[in-house]
Order: structure tokens, then sequence, then C-alpha cells
């Protein structure tokens, strides 16, 4: 080896060693201030301790409902396309790690006739050949790649939390969806009860009418509220199937598969006697989309840094080696194995864009804005969360007593309903106190049904405003074996795809 040679192998590892810490801004986490407690803790009936059920699902102990979320969670399309991305961005990863290494390799050969002028002094014809190989290695030296690299793991991880978060809301819209399909089934069966009820008034002035003992206006008037209550069935019924539909979706299934699994309905979802909701931190660990946009900032901030090292020369080693043979004097293939048929060449070289300033400054700037909008976009989360499970806590309190209220006035008209019946067949009252009582009966039937479906649903707020329910997902792949499958066959995943199946 030449003295030349190790003096120049000696400075490329030498600048190597010497590559400073990367160029741009250190990630500093906004701080966002949040209360120690709930604005309306003092006012509520909820319970303020941690939250240990992260299955917050299971307080309503439904086996169907259980069984409903399993179901999408493993089919679900949307969820599986936020699982897909995940496999992108590792992809996307292995690529900025990738670029710490040489670059560029590349190996070559080469078989030439040449033909030379006879104006330039050739005589003859001949061969050339050669074969060989390249590398060229930019050196790290700004931290362009390091930064790229804290770049895409960022990415991947805000990956990760967006399907955690995609998890939090189809669980979300599973529960609201069958708690529909309960309200409907209820509404449904209310609206049959009173049709009982009515008929039977109906026929009672039926028969009182032809008698001659009442007129013709109570039989007509009974048989209007009997078709009124009667025209709100087909409403209900197609409100049912849109919300089967609806959950046939979530599931990924086509329209009637899950019929049978839901059976005749087995009532409104019963909400528990405690509610857990911990503190206003805890949104800050458990909300998959506040810890996404911490990370897309995260990820922004090293694109600053990437961005300013384009500002500053890049020093990179270039080597080749290769066999050449061929030429005038011998065109014999075998001379490209010989030993004089070697070459090679080594060194380093920079390239330092100096006139580029203005663009390269600017985009340091475009990314140094996009940063500081992924800053304010994560105070932005942070108190959108904190006003999401105020409200969610609002609405279900509100309902609760709502509830507990129309409860009491749906036993109360039932009864007005009983003694108004009574005392119109016995001839003390006009049959316009049957029908009063009966359409308040049938009204309060209503929205109590109605009241009950959305406390459900304000509870369903509330755990999903607090970012419950992704933290048990032990054992579910990202991709379903359908996906992995197709793939796998078109294109080779390594051990991407094999490590999904361990998760």
């Amino acid at each position: 080896m030449s003295p030349q040679f190790r003096y120049t192998l000696a400075a490329c590892l030498l600048a190597t060693l010497a590559a400073c810490a990367p160029v741009g801004p250190e990630f500093v986490k906004p701080e966002v201030q949040l209360p120690s407690d709930w604005s309306g803790q003092g006012e509520s009936e909820l319970e303020f301790s941690p939250v240990k059920q992260p299955q917050w699902w299971r307080v309503f102990n439904d086996p169907v409902l259980d069984r409903l979320i399993e179901l999408a969670w493993q089919q679900n399309n949307s969820l599986e396309i936020a699982g897909l991305r995940v496999l992108e961005a590792r992809a996307q990863l292995g690529i900025a790690q990738g670029n710490l290494y040489p670059q560029s390799q590349a190996a070559a050969g080469d078989a030439s006739y040449v033909s030379p002028a006879e104006n330039l002094g050739g005589s003859s014809n001949f061969w050339q050949y050669g074969i060989g190989a390249s590398a060229s290695w930019e050196i790290d030296f700004w931290g362009r790649f390091r930064r790229g690299i804290e770049s895409a793991d960022a990415a991947y991880m805000a990956s990760i939390a967006a399907r955690d978060q995609a998890l939090t809301l189809l669980t979300a819209q599973v529960v609201n969806t069958y708690t529909i399909i309960r309200v409907n089934e209820e509404q449904l069966r209310y609206a049959q009860e009173s049709l009982e009820i009515q008929q039977r008034s109906y026929d009672i002035t039926g028969v009182l009418y032809r008698n001659g003992y009442d007129s013709e206006l109570d039989m007509q008037q009974a048989h209007t509220l009997l078709m009124s209550t009667q025209a709100t069935i087909p409403g209900f019924e197609t409100a049912l199937q849109q919300a089967r539909n609806a959950m046939n979706t979530l599931l990924g299934e086509p329209p009637g598969t899950i019929d049978e699994m839901l059976g005749d309905g087995l009532g409104i979802p019963v909400l528990p006697e405690v509610v857990e909701v911990g503190i206003p931190a805890d949104l800050l660990r458990r909300r998959p989309d506040v810890r996404q946009a911490e990370l897309n900032a995260l990820a922004q901030n090293a694109r600053v840094g990437l961005a300013e090292a384009d500002l500053y020369p890049s020093f990179s080693l270039t080597g080749s080696i290769g066999l050449v043979a061929g030429g005038a004097g011998s065109s014999d293939f075998g001379d490209l194995f010989s030993s004089d048929a070697l070459t090679f060449s080594i060194g380093p070289s920079f390239v330092w864009p100096f006139l580029n300033y203005g663009r390269i400054r600017n985009n340091v700037r475009v990314q140094d804005a996009r940063l500081q909008q992924a800053l304010v976009n994560y105070r932005e989360v942070v108190l959108q969360a904190a006003r999401e499970a105020e409200d969610a806590m609002t609405s279900l309190n509100g309902s609760q007593k709502q509830t507990e209220i129309l409860t009491r006035t749906v036993q109360s008209a039932r009864r007005s309903n009983e003694l108004s019946v009574l005392r119109y067949k016995e001839g003390f009252s006009d049959y316009q106190r049957v029908l009063d009582s009966q359409q308040s009966l049938f009204a309060q039937q209503q929205r109590l049904i109605t009241e009950r479906g959305i406390s459900v649903n304000s509870l369903v707020g509330l755990y999903k405003s607090l970012g419950g329910g992704w933290e048990n997902q032990a054992g579910l792949p990202l991709i379903s074996p359908q996906s992995r499958d197709q793939m796998e066959q078109r294109t080779n995943w390594g051990d991407l795809l094999e490590s999904d199946k361990e998760e």
C-alpha cells in the first residue's frame, strides 16, 4: 500500500470519526398546563380515581357487544389500512437507516469492439474488456442522515399512535351503533305495546258507538291515534335495518351477516354504577391522538435539521476496483484476469452549494414554520381533548338525571292511562281523557328510550375522550392473514411481516 493511499484513507477515517453533532434544533416537548381536577368534579357523581378497566365496554356486561368489538378489531377495513400505514412507515424507516451506509454501490462490466479512425493513426480493430465495482459513501458529517432517521422513527411511532386512535374510534363506533340498534328495537317494542293498548280502546269505542252509547267522534279519534302510532313503526324498522347495515360495515361484512348474532333484542346497555375517569393529566398518557401530535412535531423538528444540513458542504468517500484488458496491442479476453489488469481508485470529495443559500435558507424557514405549526397543533389537540372530556362528563351527568326523571314520568303516564280508561268505561269521564293519556304515555316512553340511548352514547363519548380502549391489543396483528398472504406473494417483505405475526 503506497504512502499516499494510507494518508488518504487515514484522512477519511478521521473525518468520519470527527463528524459533529447533528445540526438543527433539539426537540423540546411543548408544555400545556392542564388543571389538576375537572371543572365539574364537585357537582358530579363520577368516580375520579384512575381508570382500572382498559376494555371499558365490558362495563356493560353484554356478551354480544363484546363479540362484535372482537370481530371489528379483526375485520374492520379502516383499521387494517391504519395497520398497513404502520408497515409503510417501517419500510420508510429502513430506507432512512440505509443512508448511514455507502449510498451508492454498483457492479459493472463491459465488452467493447473498437475500430479506431485511420486518420488518428489507428492500424487495427480490437476488443476491450472491463469488470469492476464502485462505491460512494457520503459521510454524515452534519447529521443529515441521523436527522432523517430521527424523523422517520418519529413518523413510524406516530403511525402506531394513529392506529391506536383508529382502534379507539372504531370501538366507540361499534358501541354507539350497537346502542342505536337496541334503542330502535326498544322503540319498536314500545310502539307495538302502545298499538295493543290503543287497539283495545278503539275496539271499546266501536262497540259503544254501534250500541248507541257513544258518538262516532270518539271512535274516529281513537282510530286516528291508532293509525298515528302505527305510522311510526316503519320509521323505527327502517332506522333499525340501517343501523344493522352500519354494524355489518364496521365488521367488514356484507349486510345481513350479524342479524342472527344480534338476536331478538337484549335491551339497551345498562350504565355501570361507578364510572372511573381519572384526572386531566391522564389525557397526555392515554390519548393516542395526543401522542401522535407530539410525535409529528418530533418528526418535523428533525426535518428542520435535515434542511439545515444543506447549508454546509457534504463530504464523500468514493472508491472503485476493477479489471481492465484489451486494446490495440492485445484483445485476449484471458488477460482480464491477469495481475496486470487490476485497477482501483479511492479518495475523498466534497460538494458545497454555496451559491444557493437563498433557496436552502428558505427551505429551512419552510420546515421551521411547519415545526411551529406542529407545536401549536399539539397544544390545540391537548386542549380539545380536555374540552371533549369535560363536555362528555357534563352530557353524561345531565343525561342520567333526565333518565331518572323520565323513568318516573313513564310510570306516572302508565298509571294515568289505566285510570283514564277505567273512568271512561264507568262513565265518569269523556274519551278525551283517554286520548290524552295514551298520547302522553307513548310520547314519554319514546323520550325515555331516546334518553337512555343518549346516556350510553355520552358514556361512550367520555371513554373515547379519555383515550381508552387501545391498550389491550396483545395478539392483534396489524393486518389480516389474507392481506399478509397477498403481500408476501407480490413482494419480499423480509421479516417485517413475520415480526407482525409475533405481536
